[in-house]
């Protein structure tokens, strides 16, 4: 048996129950358990789930809220007709699980009050590199490479994001991220409610979740939406073709799929698309396959190897958008989990360690393939930790956290500020926030993917905005 790996436990029972209630909601047919007094109804909790495989585009997908029930081959040919339009912007919404520690992420050594409320998790000046923007601030020294990608202006930085009158519970406050609302009563995410606007009914894989189940972010109303588990579990075949005969098939793909492009008639042009997405689809993904010996396909350059799924399926992202999939939106979670109450140290070191090097390879993965104009990634957590560390070598849930906005289009800058803990502390000695992470989703919509927020996100025209796009 192996040993466990500190960065995915959690003592936490609220976050436990909180996971145990979600993935149940997302697993439509199977019911949902009793929620909490006070706890809200996880947003997609009703959806319909359905299985499909895609073979022209390689992918064995659980579909979720289709409107109605399209056969495969319809949603075939939407998600061929979507590939061939015009290249569109994509959102990557990254969750670190559990409310990871902003104040070492970046931590305030310039701050007096730094080693009295952390006598024992006090990192020391030089242990990471200063945050050019807030001097009283510097990095954690596993989380270098989000330094360099904001040395570099790829890297915007919100040190203190969350909302008015925070709400400490996992469930809850994640609810609110995920809705973009601090409305307990919604059950579409912020990310669906966009595709419901913008979407097609035929291509679930505009709003993809890598995971076991739907993530709550992405749950629409209307139009389909697709998960998929992990890389190597995609697949390629046509039935009754192995062998020899398979590898034929192969080398005309390209020769059919160019013949029908170049017809001049609709229906063979649609057709031919799709044999030409499948050809450069089932090379593209290989790397991702398991072996003929059944070993673990290895990861391209620069993604950080182990038994953890994040960073094979951030890397399938980059894939599937080198494959030319038509993806809007995306939703993905690390599989670390950030709820330090115990023994913070070796988690969370484990957790961003991993977290940050597979950042920094994905945004290198999208440059190296030309793609990193269209993608920006936002990285968030429901809340932060409290300044003051506990008796067992931990921090306890607090109120505003860090998040971040990642890409050659983004901004590049400080989003708010580091309100210090002197002055910057709410009535129950937590972190205030200094910005509003319901602003930063209506920022990102309107700047990033060219739609009014007001559609979207309850409340916008009240909300400040920050440029988050260059």
């Amino acid at each position: 048996m192996s040993a466990p790996n500190p960065s995915r436990s959690c003592a936490c029972q609220g976050f436990n129950r909180a996971e145990l209630l979600r993935h149940a909601a997302a697993q439509a047919g199977r019911g949902l358990p009793a929620i909490e007094p006070g706890m809200p109804t996880p947003a997609g909790t009703g959806l319909s789930r359905r299985g499909f495989l895609l073979a022209s585009a390689g992918l064995a997908l659980s579909v979720y809220g289709a409107g109605r029930v399209l056969d495969p081959s319809t949603f075939e040919e939407g998600i061929a007709r979507a590939a061939a339009a015009p290249a569109q912007p994509v959102l990557v919404s990254v969750y670190l699980q559990g409310g990871i520690d902003s104040m070492s992420v970046l931590y305030p050594v310039g701050d007096p009050l730094y080693t009295k409320y952390r006598p024992v998790l006090a990192l020391p000046e030089g242990a990471g590199p200063a945050f050019t923007e807030d001097p009283r601030l510097h990095w954690h020294p596993v989380a270098t490479p989000l330094a360099q990608l904001h040395a570099e202006g790829k890297l915007s930085v919100l040190p203190a994001v969350g909302y008015t009158d925070p709400d400490q519970s996992h469930f809850t406050s994640r609810h609110f991220w995920e809705v973009g609302a601090t409305q307990a009563e919604l059950l579409t995410g912020w990310m669906g409610r966009y595709l419901d606007l913008v979407g097609s009914a035929d291509n679930p894989l505009q709003g993809l979740c890598l995971d076991e189940a739907l993530q709550p972010a992405l749950a629409t109303a209307r139009m389909p939406v697709a998960t998929i588990d992990t890389p190597s579990s995609y697949s390629f075949y046509a039935r009754g073709v192995w062998g020899p005969p398979q590898t034929i098939m192969y080398d005309y793909f390209d020769a059919l799929g160019q013949l029908g492009a170049r017809s001049g008639d609709q229906a063979m042009a649609q057709s031919g698309q799709a044999a030409l997405m499948s050809s450069t689809l089932r090379r593209q993904l290989l790397p991702f396959q398991p072996s003929s010996e059944g070993g673990a396909p290895a990861l391209p350059a620069g993604y950080p190897s182990g038994s953890d799924r994040f960073p094979a399926r951030m890397a399938g992202i980059a894939q599937m958008l080198g494959a030319g999939l038509p993806m809007k939106c995306v939703s993905i979670s690390t599989e670390s989990v950030f709820d330090t109450h115990d023994s913070q140290v070796t988690a969370l070191n484990t957790g961003l360690d991993e977290a940050a090097r597979t950042l920094y390879a994905f945004q290198r993965d999208l440059e190296a393939r030309g793609l990193a104009d269209r993608v920006l990634t936002l990285v968030w957590s429901e809340f932060g930790r409290r300044p003051q560390e506990n008796a067992s070598g931990g921090t306890d849930h607090g109120a505003a956290g860090c998040a971040f906005v990642m890409g050659t289009r983004a901004a590049g800058t400080m989003i708010g500020e580091w309100p210090g803990l002197a002055g910057g502390l709410d009535s129950l000695g937590n972190v205030r926030a200094t910005s509003d992470f319901r602003g930063l989703y209506c920022s990102l919509l309107e700047q990033w993917l060219g739609q009014e927020a007001a559609q979207i996100i309850p409340g916008a025209t009240g909300l400040p905005r920050a440029q988050v796009v260059r």
